[in-house]
């Protein structure tokens, strides 16, 4: 066979294939979806383990620390704050609903055992004590949560403990008067709340009356804060679970809704790791 019957040969059989497999290419596509249609659907993820989700607890205390206005200072992330953050939340402390009903009880009460009797009584002897009252909170709030907590980098917030028995925990809520958290989350003396609160009743003689203005008067009212300051820890300490008792987290949008919103850091903070050596 010579080059040009061979050459013949190859050029009829290309141009025969053209004519058969190009008609039949709408056909092929046709075929190849009907096999992909056929096909199962691609599996769909398997959803998280309930196990893994926060739980109810944990997204209540999530809710407070991110929504709530009467415990600003109830902790939901084990951040650090920076000094700007300190002041604003000691202007939240000081705005607080759970600030002004204390303020109202300690007026009441110090009215009823005739406390600072150059206030008088009746109404008005009773706003003196309310103001003064909030008037000392709000420098409280100033000094410790912002200035001091500044200056020592110590974190003013409480973090909740949110296990144990009641024992332990209400233990854990009056020792944290005296021990708090630093910037870095190691355990150290709460100078921030043990000075704030004297510097507050030292500054409160500028305005009281003259017979509470000695040593003794001033110490006196210290001590009073300091024990109304543990009671106030065991009260943050149940709130998340009074809060869920109530069932108000149902007036409140879920967690998923705030992408702001973190995981909760509950019980006693870890303390730091050690940095891998290079």
């Amino acid at each position: 066979m010579n080059v040009r019957n061979l050459a013949s040969r190859l050029a009829i059989s290309f141009a025969t294939t053209v004519l058969f497999i190009a008609p039949g290419s709408d056909v092929a596509l046709a075929d190849e979806e009907s096999r992909t249609a056929n096909l199962p659907d691609a599996p769909i993820p398997k959803q998280q383990n309930p196990s893994q989700q926060p739980s109810q607890l944990q997204a209540t205390i999530a809710i407070l620390g991110k929504r709530s206005v009467f415990f600003p200072e109830l902790a939901f992330d084990k951040g650090p704050l920076d000094p700007a953050q300190k002041f604003e939340l000691a202007v939240d402390e000081t705005i607080a609903p759970s600030r002004f009903l204390g303020s109202m009880i300690t007026a009441g009460i110090g009215q009823a055992r005739n406390a600072l009797p150059g206030y008088g009584q009746g109404w008005e002897g009773y706003g003196k004590r309310f103001g003064s009252s909030v008037a000392s909170n709000a420098s409280s709030h100033l000094f410790g949560t912002f200035l001091l907590a500044s200056a020592l980098h110590e974190d003013p917030r409480y973090f909740v403990k949110a296990f144990g028995g009641p024992r332990s925990r209400i233990l854990y809520a009056m020792e944290r008067v005296v021990i708090t958290r630093t910037d870095t989350g190691r355990n150290t003396f709460n100078w921030s709340g043990v000075l704030g609160g004297l510097m507050a009743e030292s500054l409160a003689n500028s305005y009281l009356p003259d017979a509470e203005r000695t040593a003794g008067k001033t110490f006196g009212r210290y001590g009073v804060r300091v024990g109304f300051g543990a009671l106030d820890n065991v009260v943050k300490e149940y709130w998340p679970t009074i809060f869920k008792s109530l069932g108000i987290t149902k007036l409140v949008p879920s967690e998923n809704s705030d992408p702001g919103t973190v995981t909760p850091a509950v019980g006693p903070p870890a303390p730091p790791q050690p940095q891998p050596q290079h």
